[in-house]
């Protein structure tokens, strides 16, 4: 099974609507749909607008490949199961969100090699055509690894970032 997820704060009908073009002309009937706040209909994949986090869960256990936006919370659950993930992200140029930082993170996480990443609809349909989905992906342990610590024990200690010469206090 396919499970495509969008997260439940806004749609992303563009990300959906290219895995059902791409299921009806491959005539796959194995994909689900999480969709969120959408009111579109599709044709060639089941969907649901919410599913909870327990079922959530189940379905990314019971998926070969999950397809998502770049959000966090999906690439971290696929990671931590196992599962391979391809992820097309939302873009602030269409409307898709505030800002990019969902490409950043796609880009960041496509360069430790830990996911796969299409930026548009025709690379999301031709990398869904040649992604092995059988071979599964590295599993995330459950703790954080020591150039995470460090890294993060370097943010915190240095009282926050700079960001276009502005010092941001993360200090409480």
């Amino acid at each position: 099974m396919i499970l495509v997820t969008v997260g439940t704060q806004v749609q992303f009908d563009r990300l959906v609507r290219t895995v059902d073009d791409w299921a009806g002309a491959r005539a796959r009937d194995d994909v689900f749909a999480q969709i969120g706040p959408s009111n579109q209909r599709y044709r060639h994949i089941r969907t649901e607008r919410f599913i909870d986090p327990t079922e959530f869960r189940n379905f990314v256990e019971a998926s070969s490949l999950v397809v998502a936006h770049a959000g966090m919370g999906s690439i971290i659950t696929a990671l931590e199961l196992g599962k391979r993930i391809l992820v097309m992200p939302r873009r602030a140029s269409l409307g898709e969100h505030r800002n990019d930082h969902q490409v950043a993170t796609a880009k960041r996480f496509a360069a430790q090699g830990r996911i796969e990443v299409a930026f548009d609809e025709d690379e999301l349909a031709d990398k869904l055509d040649h992604l092995d989905v059988h071979n599964g992906s590295e599993r995330l342990g459950g703790e954080a690894s020591p150039q995470l610590i460090r890294t993060l024990r370097a943010f915190i200690e240095g009282g926050g970032v700079r960001s276009e010469g502005t010092n941001v206090n993360v200090s409480a």
